[in-house]
């Protein structure tokens, strides 16, 4: 049995009968609990991963980074926070009030709320109490599409927010960025579809129950790298931090916004960072199952309070990824952006889609996979070549009326020397004579009327 002949869902016991039955049992105050916790440790790892970022990209291009404020420079970010927060708060006088306040807002909430259905762990026993709860807020069995749905709407916050600034730069960021998460939002959704197929379900819980032998990432990891791109073009991060171009259009959608706004936009996007992350381990690296299957010599590996730490680990892995890819890759050309998404990523996606339903049809219903694999690797094959060698074909110029005398590239230019142009030292600038100029002497102007007796006692 190979990799993409895998058994049918199996759930863990942990999980309950249907995957579902462990959630909506919990009293309103340890629902509370979850939902505080939850906004504790996204608020506590946006500040980590701001201070991460700078040491990390610090250390590509041998600087120190933060090192001042707290140990080793921790408190760097919360320094940057209170800055932020006591900065002149400033309303552009040609911007829609209500909505120039009510955008930093639409785009920070989502981002919060798509964390309630990412699971932490599984079930265990709540501290001083004799209560069992999973380590997840909540489950639905469309709880993927949940977040992508939510997450969609951090958009509406960006368009908004540039929009209400009354300025052109922040609508033509807020534009691009409506254009460039959309357009990556769909090859996102495509390649979640595979894991869709193999799990047999679309609630996370479940899912990170079926990759307990193993992790989707590997299994399907065309998914997984398209994916990969897709949360990067997502979350607006370089090299495809398009919308917010400094030397383009200043600073984006962001532009006019200051002090704390300002601040809520910077946070909505670490969160994103967060969750796209989160997401992404939850189908793609097991969710909070133990790496390199240690649990199979450590038994206690997946139980407790021990999976969120793996949980963690993997999300900061992808948190290095971002990083890593803002400190080495140059920002794209944003034609060049929107090409490769649409042309290349949704196509492939669509392939691959293609692909794992016939060979996991084929697999659960005992059929015979060989044709199928054979006519994946022509297409890949034929896909790979249209990729790296269907646009090199040189276009050709256009042809142009002759310049006129005088002008080159449309510009008028000086005419050159009569003998060429002019090599070495500038010769010595002479003349014909000459002369000294001596100044000529200022006489005195009277305000009244004794100015001609003061031009008399001058003359005289």
């Amino acid at each position: 049995m190979t990799v993409l002949d895998l058994p049918p869902l199996s759930l863990s016991p942990s999980a309950g009968a249907n995957g579902l039955d462990a959630f909506g049992q919990d009293p309103w105050w340890l629902i509370l609990i979850k939902a505080l916790l939850i906004f504790v440790i996204l608020v506590v790892l946006t500040l980590f991963n701001i201070w991460f970022e700078r040491r990390v990209v610090a250390r590509m291009q041998h600087r120190i980074g933060p090192n001042v404020n707290g140990p080793f420079g921790l408190l760097q970010s919360l320094a940057d926070g209170v800055k932020l927060a006591l900065k002149e708060d400033i309303i552009p006088k040609a911007a829609d009030k209500v909505v120039f306040l009510l955008a930093p807002v639409i785009a920070t909430i989502p981002a919060f709320v798509a964390f309630s259905v990412i699971p932490f762990g599984p079930e265990v026993k709540v501290p001083f109490t004799d209560r069992h709860t999973p380590l997840q807020l909540t489950d639905m069995p469309v709880a993927v599409l949940f977040v992508l749905a939510v997450s969609s709407i951090g958009i509406y916050g960006i368009v908004l927010g540039g929009w209400s600034s009354g300025s052109t730069y922040s609508l033509l960021g807020a534009l691009r960025s409506s254009a460039q998460m959309i357009s990556y939002e769909i090859a996102m959704g495509l390649a979640l579809v595979a894991v869709f197929l193999y799990a047999g379900s679309l609630s996370t819980s479940q899912i990170v129950a079926a990759q307990g032998d193993w992790w989707y990432g590997i299994i399907l990891l065309p998914s997984f790298a398209i994916y990969t791109i897709a949360m990067v073009g997502e979350t607006n991060r370089a090299p495809f931090d398009l919308p917010e171009a400094e030397g383009e259009l200043v600073g984006g959608f962001h532009t006019e916004y200051s002090s704390l706004k300002f601040a809520l936009f910077f946070l909505a996007e670490y969160i994103n960072m967060a969750t796209v992350s989160a997401l992404a381990t939850t189908l793609f690296l097991g969710g909070w199952h133990v790496p390199f299957w240690i649990d199979h010599v450590w038994a206690g590996a997946n139980s407790g309070y021990w999976p969120f730490l793996w949980f963690m680990g993997k999300v900061l892995f992808f948190i290095f990824i971002f990083i890593w890819l803002r400190g080495t890759l140059p920002r794209m050309r944003y034609d060049q952006f929107m090409a490769f998404g649409w042309k290349y990523l949704i196509p492939f996606s669509l392939l691959w889609i293609v692909a794992v339903a016939a060979i996991r049809t084929a697999s659960l219903e005992g059929g015979n996979r060989k044709y199928l694999l054979i006519g994946l690797g022509v297409a890949v094959v034929v896909f790979l070549a249209i990729f790296f060698f269907g646009e090199q074909q040189p276009e050709e110029e256009p042809e142009h009326e002759p310049t006129p005398e005088g002008y080159a590239g449309g510009f008028p230019v000086p005419p050159m020397p009569s003998g060429g142009a002019v090599r070495g030292a500038a010769a010595t600038l002479t003349f014909a004579e000459r002369r000294m100029v001596t100044a000529m002497p200022v006489e005195p102007v009277a305000a009244d009327s004794t100015t001609g007796d003061a031009e008399e006692d001058h003359d005289s």
